[in-house]
């Protein structure tokens, strides 16, 4: 259980963001080693980025295919067990399904595809080959994002009422995609990021969050969707109002446009009998609000807390822990995970699954159809549409 898996990643090279984050996250506990990558579109880039990185020279592909039929020509205990997949989104759903369909464990950044049919055809891959598919809804891994749930599913807030979350950032207030900025450039292209901008960049962690902590179930959206920057292709800021079964409203923002804001993440939950409030860029403390009694400050690696956020805990009160630490823990539940699959125990666990990034896909199109329709309140789909 305690050997490294052996994993390779497709895209993360050169001026690549994200792919550093993961590949630092996977190497925090010491649960995956990194053996392979094709780490660019550009051939050239991806060996080079492949070099630099120490990959060994027949390990560093240039094209995710050449790995696909590199690491399937290997012995099984010396290829790869997991792909990562941290590439711009049109890229995620042709790596998945080819190394899904060959049998390899499958990690893919958010969101996870472009189209619900898209995300349909992984969960059915998924299910007949009975792999390990996780989507890196990072937040999730955040220790108080677990204490939120526990607190919520156990009825410590009573039933839930109303849930606010603002996604907000201000990098996108300008139009740098016009300046070579690379991460501005794919995510306002409709070809490479899909249907939405800015609500399926932020908006689908957003809706993840509340999902991940709540449980409750999207009934249907009512979205306006707004691109400010002029000449901008995509919404680059988003305001949604949400109906849940069983009566809960909510109140949806993710805006790459509010100047001053950084990645400032906030859920709100409010109940019956009381209220929790949790902020991304202060993640070691949870706000609660019981009925008629003093509000509470409650903090990371404390003995108050429930199991789910000790087992994600490293260090001691006091000591902060944050974004790198909750990616890793999301990493960890994936690698115990497939563990599990191979000691023949099945694949649950505690990680964003491919039925969550399916999820996301279909929130990003109900938004997108609500914003277009006069009507505005739009059903949300279920998963067996």
């Amino acid at each position: 259980m305690n050997r490294p898996l052996r994993y390779g990643m497709v895209g993360g090279g050169e001026d690549a963001f994200i792919g550093a984050v993961h590949r630092h996250a996977m190497a925090l506990d010491h649960r995956f080693a990194f053996t392979a990558g094709a780490l660019s579109s550009t051939p050239e880039k991806a060996k080079r980025s492949a070099h630099a990185l120490r990959l060994p020279n027949d390990r560093g592909y240039e094209s995710w295919q050449a790995m696909l039929e590199g690491e399937l020509a290997l012995p099984e205990d010396e290829r790869i067990e997991l792909v990562s997949i941290v590439t711009p989104n049109h890229v995620h759903y042709p790596v998945a399904k080819a190394f899904a369909e060959a049998g390899f464990h499958v990690v893919s950044d958010k969101p996870l595809v472009h189209t619900s049919d898209q995300a349909s055809d992984l969960e059915r891959i998924v299910r007949e080959r009975g792999i390990v598919f996780g989507v890196t809804y990072n937040y999730t891994g955040y220790p108080l994002v677990k204490e939120m749930r526990r607190l919520v599913r156990e009825g410590r807030i009573g039933a839930v009422r109303k849930v606010v979350v603002g996604y907000h950032q201000g990098w996108l207030a300008t139009k740098l995609e016009d300046e070579g900025a690379k991460q501005a450039e794919w995510r306002t292209d409709p070809e490479r990021s899909g249907a939405a901008g800015a609500i399926g960049d932020i908006g689908s962690h957003a809706e993840n969050l509340v999902s991940t902590v709540t449980g409750l179930e999207l009934e249907a959206i009512c979205a306006d969707l707004t691109t400010f920057v002029p000449g901008r292709r995509l919404d680059d800021d988003g305001n949604l109002l949400l109906r849940f079964q069983g009566g809960a409203k909510g109140v949806l923002i993710a805006s790459q446009v509010e100047i001053g804001h950084e990645n400032d993440l906030v859920l709100q939950v409010y109940g019956e009998t009381g209220s929790l409030r949790w902020h991304q860029e202060n993640p070691n403390e949870l706000w609660y609000a019981p009925l008629d009694q003093p509000v509470q400050l409650l903090r990371r690696s404390n003995p108050y807390l429930g199991p789910e956020a000790a087992a994600v805990t490293r260090i001691p009160a006091g000591h902060p822990e944050g974004y790198l630490e909750a990616f890793a823990n999301v990493y960890g539940e994936i690698a115990a995970a497939i563990h599990r699959h191979a000691a023949g125990s099945g694949a649950d666990g505690d990680y964003p699954t491919v039925a969550d990034g399916a999820r996301g896909v279909r929130f990003i199109e109900t938004t997108v159809a609500s914003a277009a329709s006069d009507a505005k309140w739009t059903p949300f789909p279920s998963a067996s549409a």
